[in-house]
This record gives C-alpha cells, sequence and structure tokens, in this order.
C-alpha cells in the first residue's frame, strides 16, 4: 500500500468520524428543542384551562355580568372556586328576611359575602380567624368595644386578644380625624374585622380578593403590605431589607406559589414570605388562619407583654425556622430579640415615669392630642418603639435601629424638655403666688395665695382640666 493510498484512507475515516458526531450532537439539540416545547405547551393547556372555566357557562349571572361588570366575570372564571363548580349564587344569594339582604334580578343577594358566608364551606377557617387579631381586635383598636352584640362581645372575651383592653388601646385619632377622613384611613384595615349584620364578624375579601381568589396573591406579601406599612407597623419595609425579603425579590418567581396548601416544602418556598411564617402550613407546624397563633409577644402595645400561650405559639414558630435555621441559630436569635423587647419597654416606661408628675398634678390635658407634648409621648411607642420590635424580630437593621430605637431616643429627650418646661412653670406660678399672698396680707390682711388656684380654677377643686390625659393607642 502506497503512502498515498493510506493517507487516503486516514482522511476518509476522520471525515466519518466528525460526520457521526455532528449527527449525533443534531440529534441531542433536536431533542432538547422538543422537550422545551413540550413542557412549554404543558403549561399553556394548564394555564389555559384555568382561563375558560367560565367560557361555556350558561349561569344567568355569569351571562348577564359578563356585559356589566366583565372584569368581575374574568377574575372568577380563572379562579379555583369556579373551577370547582361553585356558583354566583352559593356566596351571594340569600333569604329575602336575611340581614343586609337587597332584592336583585327576581331574587335576594349580598353585595359582600360574609363570613357567615365563607364559613359554609372554611368552618376550620373561619373559627381559626376569629381567634386572630385581624377579628375583633382590629376593629376594637380603632373603636373600642361599643357597638358589639352580646354575641360578638362574648366572642371577643373569649380570646388571648380580650386581655389587651381595647377601650384603653383604642385609637382617639379616629374620632379627632371624623368619618370623612377615616373612611379612606384607618377604616380602611382596621374593617378587615368589622361585625356585620348578621352578627358574623370581619371581612375573607381584605386578604383573598375578590374575584379570583388566587392562592399565589394570598401568599405573596404585597397583599400584606396594604396594612403593614407606614410609621407605626412597618413590617413590609422591614421585611424588603431583611434576609427573607431579599430571598423574595431577587429569586421569588422561581417559586412554587400555587403549591397544594399543606404540602408546602422549602422546595417550594426556599425562603419564607408573610404567609409562611404566620399562616401556612411549613414542616411539623399545620395551617391557621390566627396570625397570632405563633407569636410570643404582643409587640403593637406600648409595653409589650408576653401573650397568654407564648410557650406552645414559640414551639409552633420555632417549627417552622427549623426548615432553614439550625437550633442554636434559632435559641440565640430569640433570646436576643427577647432582650430588645425588654430594651424598648424600658425606655417606654421611663417616658411614662418623667409625665407622672405632669398628670398628678393635672399639667397635662384629658384630652388627647390637643397638645405638642401628647404627640411626642404618643409617637415615642406607637411609632418608634413598636417599630424597633418589629425590625429585631423580622431582622431589618436599619428600622430596629435609624426608624425605631433613634427616634425613640431623640423623642424621650424632647419628651424630658418640655415635662421639664411644664413643671419650671408651674413652680414660677408657685412663687409668685406667694409673693402675692404676703402683700395681700400687709395690705388687706387676709392671704389668698392657693398655687392650686391658677392652675385649677378659681374655686381650688380639682376640675376636669386637672384629670390625666388619656393614652391613646391603636
Amino acid at each position: 500500500m502506497t503512502e498515498q493510498t493510506e493517507r487516503g484512507r486516514q482522511g476518509w475515516w476522520t471525515a466519518g468520524r466528525v460526520l457521526v458526531i455532528g449527527l449525533v450532537g443534531v440529534i441531542i439539540v433536536l431533542g432538547l428543542i422538543l422537550i422545551i416545547m413540550a413542557v412549554a405547551d404543558r403549561q399553556a393547556v394548564e394555564s389555559g384551562a384555568r382561563v375558560d372555566a367560565l367560557a361555556s357557562s350558561s349561569n344567568d349571572c355569569v351571562t348577564c355580568h359578563r356585559n356589566t361588570t366583565p372584569g368581575i366575570v374574568q377574575q372568577y372564571g380563572v379562579s379555583t372556586m369556579a373551577a370547582a363548580d361553585v356558583d354566583c349564587e352559593d356566596c351571594h344569594e340569600v333569604e329575602e328576611d336575611y340581614p343586609g339582604a337587597i332584592a336583585h334580578e327576581g331574587t335576594f343577594v349580598l353585595n359582600s359575602p360574609t363570613t357567615a358566608m365563607c364559613e359554609s364551606c372554611h368552618a376550620a377557617e373561619v373559627a381559626q380567624y376569629y381567634q386572630s387579631r385581624h377579628a375583633i381586635p382590629a376593629y376594637a383598636a380603632m373603636v373600642g368595644l361599643e357597638g358589639l352584640t352580646e354575641e360578638q362581645l362574648a366572642q371577643y372575651n373569649a380570646i388571648p386578644e380580650a386581655q389587651v383592653k381595647p377601650n384603653e388601646m383604642r385609637n382617639a385619632l379616629f374620632e379627632i380625624e371624623g368619618p370623612d377622613v377615616t373612611r379612606f384611613a384607618c377604616e380602611s384595615c382596621h374593617n378587615i374585622g368589622v361585625p356585620r349584620e348578621d352578627g358574623s364578624v370581619g371581612q375573607c375579601q381584605k386578604c383573598h380578593l375578590r374575584h379570583e381568589f388566587s392562592l399565589e396573591q394570598a401568599r405573596k406579601p404585597e397583599t400584606c403590605n396594604a396594612c403593614h406599612i407606614g410609621p407605626d407597623h412597618p413590617q413590609w419595609e422591614i421585611y424588603q431589607e431583611s434576609p427573607h425579603g431579599i430571598a423574595y425579590m431577587t429569586s421569588g418567581h422561581l417559586w412554587n406559589w400555587d403549591a397544594e396548601p399543606g404540602t408546602l416544602t422549602v422546595e417550594d418556598f426556599p425562603a419564607p414570605t408573610c404567609a409562611i411564617c404566620h399562616m401556612s402550613s411549613f414542616g411539623a407546624t399545620g395551617t391557621t388562619h390566627d396570625i397570632g397563633d405563633r407569636l410570643t409577644w404582643y409587640l403593637f402595645q406600648p409595653i409589650s407583654e408576653r401573650r397568654p400561650v407564648w410557650e406552645d405559639n414559640k414551639v409552633r414558630m420555632q417549627n417552622v425556622c427549623r426548615e432553614c435555621h439550625n437550633t442554636n441559630f434559632i435559641q440565640s436569635f430569640y433570646t436576643d430579640a427577647d432582650k430588645l423587647v425588654d430594651a424598648i419597654n424600658a425606655w417606654v416606661v421611663e417616658s411614662d415615669e418623667m409625665v407622672a408628675p405632669l398628670k398628678e398634678q393635672g399639667l397635662m390635658s384629658p384630652e388627647p392630642f390637643d397638645e405638642p407634648i401628647d404627640f411626642v409621648y404618643f409617637e415615642l411607642w406607637h411609632h418608634w418603639g413598636r417599630t424597633a420590635k418589629f425590625g429585631a424580630w423580622m431582622q431589618g437593621p436599619d428600622y430596629t435601629q435609624w426608624h425605631g430605637a433613634y427616634e425613640l431616643i431623640a423623642d424621650l429627650e424632647e419628651l424630658e424638655e418640655m415635662v421639664e418646661e411644664k413643671l419650671a412653670s408651674v413652680e414660677t406660678i408657685a412663687g409668685e403666688g406667694e409673693v402675692g399672698g404676703e402683700e395681700a396680707v400687709v395690705e388687706g390682711g387676709e392671704a389668698e395665695s392657693d398655687v392650686s388656684a391658677e392652675a385649677d380654677g378659681e374655686s381650688g377643686e380639682e376640675t376636669p382640666e386637672t384629670a390625666a390625659t388619656a393614652e391613646a393607642g391603636d
């Protein structure tokens, strides 16, 4: 065999190998493309199935509202409730004599279904909700217990929140601002626990927005931020700067938001949302609609106290934490966060001790928010004290420090200065009264230098203006 022939054979062999490798590569690429297309088609089919739930519906409500309120029909069409053949009538239609019923197209309906309507299918969830701060306590924090029926009052007194004394904690701003303001302010959030005409309490739709009732929507923290935002309870802002929030904002689009309730694992949610920590079944902890069921403190109080069954609550929350964190980390975190609460409590106690002489001497008006010191005294705990506590427990350092502890200390200094000014002014008046009294003895032979007459009125008797100032809270 000549050298030329051998080179030719080797060339053909090399070309053949290249051709085979190329064909294998093409087959692999085509296979991957087919797999991707199949997955995409499956997702499209699944998505289309949800959208078409009411496509062929002949329900009278659907037929009419396709023309009058098409957005509602579209939202309900993609809901799991529509897919489960729950009709509009199941939630809205009632008997003629049902409280709040209105005549509508030959029948009687509720414009806004009550928790009693939800309870027929979701009894456990409603019972848990009634035990929560989202129920009557939310409403009572705004207006106290006025207007509640005996049954609703009994319901309130049966839950741990009853020890918080809502008539003392109510927010006096509600009455000061009036309904023209509160309709779009306080009530927007606190009516989550509003008493209803049929005796039930609350509005499930505050969290489960009508009419889609989406699992994803209920689980995402943006739903909670409708109320849990701002200087007095900035949970949304705190969550955003926390490690949990950063994980959500950077990779949350990859999480399994439609996972079946009761089955959630770290594969679905590698980091927690508000719902995961406070409500969802996760690890060894079961589902609850009582958002305080896993909390150890009443952090919203001026001086925070332990919840009645805080040890049990602690176990449930730590079981959620344990899905991602080891026991040493969890125990250390709880110890440190408890110390932060104690520190904030001590500062608030100090503010109470500062104003005590003013209350004792009738130097603070009994009317809330009618002088500058009321606002400083209120914001000290209601804004900054609470924010510092929320920030620590939710791992938000900026809100623990600069929007929390720092502002509290600054207000504490301002409060001390205001108290000293008030006390100094009384001492000045007292001194002037003593001088006037001596002169009266010389000139008229009779002294009338009662200092209290300057502070309390001409009679020297205690007046409503000398009573202790009302403490306003939420």
